[in-house]
This record gives C-alpha cells, structure tokens and sequence, in this order.
C-alpha cells in the first residue's frame, strides 16, 4: 500500500528536460512544484534537490522527506507527472512543514481534471 515502486517515479533525464520545458508550476516558501499531464496514464514524481541546498546528508534527508509526504498522499493526485524542486531554506523543514508547504499544493492539483 505505502511502496514506492520504479513505476511511480522519474527517472530518465528526458522526462525532467520535458517537466522543465512545458510543465506548469507552483511556488511554496521552500519548494517549485512542476507538473504536466502524465504520458503514461499514472502518477509520478521526480525531487530535485541541489547542492545550492545544503551537503549530501542535508539534500537526502530532503529526499526521504518528500517521498514520504507523496507516499501518504498520492492517492489524492491524479495522473500527472510531478517535479519537487527543493529552494535554500527547505533543509529547515521537518516532515509537518513539508506536510504544511506541499498540502496546498495536492489540494490545488487533485482538482484537475487531466
């Protein structure tokens, strides 16, 4: 119920440059949220955090929160493919602030109709 199989995620350097180049996004106060409707008929989600952000523990750390906000709360989305862009200031954040910067946003996305 709570995996995060190879089929939910973004994995090839093309899907990102794509997200990049056509998708939409929404800003929160630590994180770009880009998306487009998915080409694959389901969910999936990329997370890009730089170094700009912090060392690698830092950046992980990030990572793990993120996913697991979007294990919790995929259900809510529709098929769309998704980029989390961490912005400096992300590494402050404990996983009830990504839960309060990233709520807005699913409530925004899971009105779509794609």
């Amino acid at each position: 119920m709570f995996r995060f199989t190879k089929d939910e995620r973004l994995l090839r350097r093309a899907d990102f440059l794509r997200l990049s180049a056509a998708a939409r996004k929404l800003h929160t106060s630590s994180f770009i949220v880009l998306w487009t409707p998915g080409e694959t008929g389901r969910r999936r989600i990329g997370i890009t955090v730089s170094r700009k952000v912090g060392t690698a523990v830092v950046r992980n750390r990030i990572k793990r929160l993120v996913r697991e906000y979007y294990r919790h709360h995929r259900d809510a989305l529709p098929s769309i493919d998704l980029n989390v862009i961490a912005k400096k200031g992300a590494e402050r954040l404990d996983y009830h602030g990504v839960c309060r910067e990233l709520g807005p946003v699913v409530e925004r996305l899971a009105g779509l109709e794609c």
